[in-house]
This record gives C-alpha cells, structure tokens and sequence, in this order.
C-alpha cells in the first residue's frame, strides 16, 4: 500500500497560517494545518481589533481568526486541533509525526509564533484583554486620556512606553532593578520623554480589576527592595518583557538565530532546508503585527507552490 504524500503541511495558525492556507487551498495545494495548542494564535487572546485592514468597525480577535479558517476550509484546507510532536527534515518527503499519525508531505509551512513572555500572574491571565495587553502598537489606541503602566526594562519597554506617550495621558514603567538594560539612546528618549515616569525596583505582584465590570483598574506592587505593597491605580498595564519563539521543535533541524528565532531569506520565506519555509512570528523579530503575519504567510504559500514547481518528487 503506498504512503499518501502531501503537498505542503502548515504547522501551526494565526494569521500566518491560515492566509497560508488560503492561498494554498486556491492553488489546489489541499493544505493540511495542524493548529496546534493555540488555534487562531496570539490573536485568540485579543479582544477589540481595530487596525487590521477591511474591518472598519473592529473585530473581536477570536472572531476575526475564525474567519481566516472558514475561508481557507471554504477552498478545501483541511484544519485539525491537534499538535505536531516531531518533524523529520533530512529527506523530501518529510516526515511529519502528529500523536500516533506519521504524515508524509513534499514541503511544509511553519507558522508556530512567538508567545509574549507574561508575568504569570493569575490576575493577569483573567484581566488579558481588558485593560492588560502584551502589544503597545496593537493596544495602545484604546488608552487615549488614560494612565498607563509598562513593565520591563529593555528596549522594546522603553519603544512602547515612548510609543504610548501618543495617547495616555501618563506612562509610568516599572522594574524590578535600579537600572535598565536598554540602550543608551533607548533610555534616553524614553526617560527625556515629561509624560513617562520610573518606579524603580518594584514588580507588580497582582493585578486588580473584574474583566465583567469595566476591566483593570489597578495593580498591587511590591518593592523589590524592602517587600512593602502599595496599592496603584491605573487603566492599563502593557506587559514588555520579551518574546520567546515557539521553535524548540526545529532546534537542531533548521538555522535558527541566538533567540530561537528562524532564519529566512533577505527577501523570501525560504529557511535553511529547501522545501521548508517560515512565515509570521516565528521568523519575524520586528514587525509582529497581524497584517504582517496575514502577508508572509501569503509569500509562504507562494514560495511553497513555486518550489513544488520547479523541484517535483521523482
């Protein structure tokens, strides 16, 4: 009995991957997208989305993700819930393991994300989405007139909270440390900036608020040095403190950078195995926006059926 082999396998969702699927499902690919633990991505943890081109009204982010799938499934891309364990990259076709089931497919699509690295608070998990957020530049808009925290100590904290400084009426950062590990000239337009302020060495150690009855409206900090609380109140906390790129299962199968992030070509979505291509997050370290994603994952699935073109299996 011979081995059914795919054309192109998506690994992953969000909107990379299903606008892959999109335009592979359209080129007759009959995609397969193993969603994985976080079907629709980062953007199931969204509430109001507002900037995405096309939905002048905004659209809730679980809803808009939804669409993304109905569309691609309207042109016979098969998506499933499930998780893929393992990859084998050494020979086309590639081998795909998903729990009992091995797939073999002649290219795949990767589309894991990155997950923003959260505090882990619990109130914090229930307030995401109402007045908490991990993306100044996707949230940032809601806070007009408002006051806003920013934790973290880096360059992209310093980026957001400069960025913020658009709309709230104040920004205060706060870190764990009495110094940040930004760059000079980071620090300098953040700290030069008279609508940011520094609560220096304190962490937020809970956050208050009812997700049912108007959102955040405060947090709890402690400082790090004398481990007193004092009570804060504020509309929003952004949460800076880094990405880490879904990719622990390429490790070792694909040229990744020092952060885990995949590495793609200057202008394509080819990674360091032909036939292999990476869309979205996972190899984006700048942009991380919805619309970007939506536009590699369309170069993805071009590249994909370019190469199935060109480099049939004997």
């Amino acid at each position: 009995m011979t081995k059914k082999i795919q054309k192109v396998i998506i690994i992953g969702s969000g909107p990379a991957g299903l606008t892959a699927a999109i335009y592979a499902a359209r080129a007759n690919l009959n995609p397969l997208v193993f969603e994985g633990l976080q079907p629709g991505g980062q953007l199931t943890i969204t509430t109001d989305v507002e900037n995405y081109p096309g939905f002048p009204d905004g659209i809730m982010g679980p809803e808009m993700m939804d669409l993304f799938r109905k569309q691609a499934q309207r042109f016979d891309a098969e998506t499933f819930y499930l998780t893929v364990d393992k990859v084998d990259l050494t020979e086309r076709p590639f081998k795909v393991y998903v729990g009992e089931e091995l797939y073999h497919t002649e290219t795949i699509i990767i589309s894991t994300g990155a997950s923003a690295q959260l505090l882990g608070l619990e109130s914090e998990s229930k307030l995401m989405g109402y007045g908490v957020s991990a993306c100044a530049t996707c949230d940032g808009f809601f806070f007009k007139e408002k006051k806003v925290l920013i934790v973290g100590g880096g360059d992209s904290a310093m980026e957001e909270a400069t960025f913020l400084t658009k709309f709230a009426s104040s920004v205060s950062i706060i870190h764990r440390r009495d110094e940040f590990r930004a760059s000079k000239i980071m620090q300098d337009r953040a700290l030069n900036n008279p609508k940011i302020d520094v609560i220096w060495n304190a962490a937020i150690e809970s956050m208050i608020g009812d997700p049912q009855n108007g959102g955040l409206t405060g947090v709890v900090l402690k400082n790090t040095l004398s481990g007193e609380t004092s009570e804060m109140e504020c509309d929003g906390v952004f949460i800076a403190i880094g990405h880490t790129p879904n990719s622990d299962l390429f490790r070792g199968k694909l040229d990744l950078d020092e952060k885990g992030y995949i590495l793609t070509g200057a202008d394509n979505t080819h990674t360091s195995v032909e036939g292999v291509f990476a869309a979205g997050d996972i190899q984006d370290t700048v942009y991380r926006q919805a619309v970007t994603a939506a536009g590699s994952g369309c170069k993805a699935a071009l590249d994909a059926e370019h190469f199935l073109e060109n480099n049939p299996l004997d």
